[in-house]
């Protein structure tokens, strides 16, 4: 008996053998790194974040004190970018500022996804009168007075920190997330996998976790991404209306503030471009890497 193996047998043993497929990760990373528009996007994100967290290795000047004789000076061999008002040095004051606008922004984002994706996990999984009870809670966060209501509590706290502000926006702005985590659980609960481990007695806890949340991550992600930009937003327009940020505290919005004086817009645009540009920028950044992360984790892209 011949049982010597042909080219035209192994092939055919190669095409029934099982073919093994790449993670989902590492498919949404391939499909991310060849949108070149999100790259270069994230890349200048790390690049801002770094040189605002080296600021006080990049430069020596204080960024809060102020210098009577160095009021509004045009950019110099001294200092790059100018002074504002206060004689205080604008390149410094961005680094400075860029460190408490990128902690408000993630910060934000972080609490607001985290327990946005609790209530609408909990709210899609068990249904009934659970999910009605937490969405009408989460309708009444998502029609209350946003901006009104921190005006309110920044003028009855007038020498409230950085702290409040991330408390306030937080508790305001977790509605958005937690009802389209529960649009995907409510989705995702319905595939057999999901049925399969419930009847086998795996624990709500369990489902949720190891089952549920781990199928919906990818649109956490992209969403707490995009919350980052809308933050950073957020600040600057509460700190230009001045209830942002401390006016001691240096911010991209409390920068942006300066620009309330025409004539500070008309003559003086070193006072406040920089930071107005890079407020854009990075907003822009933050909102193509969300772009290019929610087409990368897209099922019908793999």
């Amino acid at each position: 008996m011949n049982m010597t193996t042909t080219p035209q047998s192994v092939k055919s043993a190669t095409a029934l053998s099982p073919k093994k497929h790449a993670s989902p990760w590492l498919i949404a990373f391939k499909h991310f790194i060849s949108n070149r528009q999100a790259v270069i996007s994230l890349s200048f994100i790390l690049i801002v974040a770094l040189v605002c967290i080296l600021a006080p290795l990049l430069t020596s000047n204080d960024p809060v004190k102020i210098n009577l004789r160095l009021i509004n000076k045009p950019p110099s061999a001294e200092h790059w970018l100018g002074t504002d008002k206060g004689g205080r040095d604008i390149l410094t004051r961005l680094l400075y500022g860029g460190q408490t606008t990128l902690l408000i922004a993630f910060s934000i984002s972080f609490f607001v996804t985290t327990f946005g994706t609790f209530v609408g996990a909990v709210a899609g999984f068990y249904g009934g009168k659970i999910d009605s009870a937490l969405m009408r809670f989460t309708d009444f966060v998502l029609i209350f007075p946003f901006l009104i209501f921190v005006i309110v509590l920044k003028t009855i706290f007038t020498e409230s920190g950085v702290g409040i502000l991330i408390f306030v926006i937080s508790v305001l702005s977790w509605g958005g997330a937690a009802r389209l985590v529960r649009g995907k659980i409510l989705s995702e609960k319905e595939n057999e996998y999901i049925l399969s481990a419930i009847s086998i007695g795996c624990s709500p806890f369990k489902v949720i976790t190891k089952h549920l949340l781990p199928n919906v991550i990818s649109t956490v992600i992209v969403q707490a991404i995009l919350i980052i930009a809308s933050m950073i937003a957020a600040e600057t327009g509460l700190s230009y209306l001045g209830f942002g940020v401390p006016a001691n505290v240096p911010s991209w919005g409390n920068m942006m503030s300066d620009a309330i004086s025409p004539e500070v817009i008309k003559n003086q645009w070193w006072v406040w471009a920089p930071s107005g540009i890079l407020i854009t920028g990075t907003i822009l950044a933050i909102n193509f890497v969300g772009e290019g992360l929610k087409i990368a984790f897209n099922p019908k892209k793999t």
